[in-house]
């Protein structure tokens, strides 16, 4: 069987149960070694065979998995945060497919939790924001036309933004055009969960400045939107006049 596994953000108990369980169990674990905590590796056994994949192209990979799988091994593809967000997993199952071979996914997470999670936030605030958009500037590879950044930003909801910090300055130039403005809460969260963590306050139009000066170039998300100001309303689940399945609203 081949699992793949979602490392969590990058502190090592943030795996979750069967992550680990699994990392325990396995003879082979190919894993992104350019993105997940290389500590996680001390949960695998000792005669457990472990390759980093940065390198390696995707028919690689599926090489190294193909040969212990058929021979009955446990083969743990191990990728940072979810699995299912950036995590070019498709491509992989697609082609295990044409081996027969029987592959599961165990969900992991995600790196934009662990930077609510060191930023204190929620990212669906009522009646500020009930919705998330996860995405990333177009560079080297492009996005489809339908979600450019000005297009995403058009929304006014909450915005993760991977795989980014890099471009910041086609980040920011497509957030103005969509339509926020300058003063517009922002954060740049660094290797969010990880020992060396560092979490960055700034506005839409102090981003790039913010990075600049804290040398941020990679591994770092930003966030967007007014959940992270102070104004917002409670929720209607507990508020003593909203009447519910489970509770009577006072007058």
């Amino acid at each position: 069987m081949i699992y793949f596994v979602g490392a969590g953000p990058g502190a090592v108990d943030l795996i979750t149960v069967r992550g680990k369980t699994l990392l325990e169990k396995a003879d082979i674990i190919v894993y992104a070694g350019s993105l997940v905590n290389p500590e996680l590796l001390s949960y695998a056994k000792q005669d457990c065979e472990c390759v980093n994949s940065a390198a390696l192209t995707l028919e690689q990979v599926i090489e190294l998995m193909v040969g212990p799988a058929k021979e009955g091994k446990i083969v743990v593809r191990l990728h940072t945060g979810d699995p299912s967000i950036f995590g070019a997993i498709r491509e992989q199952m697609d082609l295990l497919d044409t081996y027969g071979l029987e592959y599961e996914v165990v969900p992991g997470v995600s790196s934009f939790f662990a930077a609510s999670a060191a930023l204190k936030a929620e990212y669906t605030l009522p009646d500020v924001s009930q919705s998330v958009i996860i995405t990333r500037v177009e560079g080297r590879t492009p996005v489809p036309p339908k979600e450019q950044i000005a297009l995403m930003a058009s929304h006014q909801a909450t915005m993760v933004i991977f795989l980014s910090t890099g471009l910041l300055d086609k980040l920011v130039e497509g957030l103005l055009e969509g339509g926020y403005t300058a003063d517009t809460p922002a954060a740049i969260v660094y290797k969010a969960s990880w020992p060396d963590e560092k979490v960055f306050r700034c506005t839409v139009g102090t981003i790039q400045k913010t990075a600049d000066e804290n040398g941020l170039a990679k591994t770092a998300l930003i966030l967007i939107g007014d959940f992270l100001g102070d104004k917002y309303e409670r929720s209607k689940l507990y508020d003593p006049t909203f009447t519910h399945e489970y509770r009577e609203g006072s007058e």
